[in-house]
């Protein structure tokens, strides 16, 4: 399973329910990599979408501890032992966490790959990803430096950081 978000230094990720930052680039690379497969949230991140509503041209399963929660077009999972039980209809490679907080930090240990847009700014948050940087399980792909992208007087990288499952 894959991991996809955009944080800022301290790896936060969000404030009452809204992105810190929308960054074009960072939205486009979300889309490409996620559109035709399975994106995992919590309730709270669905609210956030347009509308309430789900995700165009995936499968989208809200994880969440409400029993009341109903949402058109997702699948509502009560469990991540439900969720196991969803997800084993998906290839494994094809499935996105994309939030929040709870759900990331739930679903951490069930991922091998994580796609992050690190913007090298510091924002007011209420909602983090768990610092991959502190973590042994966790390493940034090597290779080349990645390219520095801006986006008007942001600065930001795209990174992969891959699961060490010998740690």
């Amino acid at each position: 399973m894959n991991l996809i978000a955009a944080v800022d230094k301290n790896w936060a990720i969000g404030l009452r329910n809204e992105l810190l930052v929308k960054i074009p680039a960072d939205q486009r690379q979300f889309r490409e990599k996620t559109e035709g497969h399975v994106v995992v949230m919590g309730r709270r991140t669905l609210e956030s979408f347009p509308g309430g509503r789900p995700l165009k041209n995936r499968t989208n399963i809200v994880l969440t501890g409400n029993r009341n929660c109903q949402a058109e077009g997702c699948i509502i999972v009560h469990s991540t032992d439900e969720l196991a039980q969803k997800l084993k209809n998906y290839p494994s490679e094809e499935v996105f966490v994309i939030g929040g907080e709870r759900v990331y930090r739930e679903l951490l240990d069930w991922c091998d790959v994580a796609y992050i847009t690190k913007i090298d700014k510091s924002f007011e948050a209420d909602t983090f990803f768990p610092n991959l940087d502190q973590r042994e399980d966790w390493v940034r792909e090597s290779g080349p430096e990645p390219e520095e992208q801006v986006y008007f007087d942001l600065i930001y990288h795209f990174l992969t950081y891959r699961r060490n499952r010998k740690k």
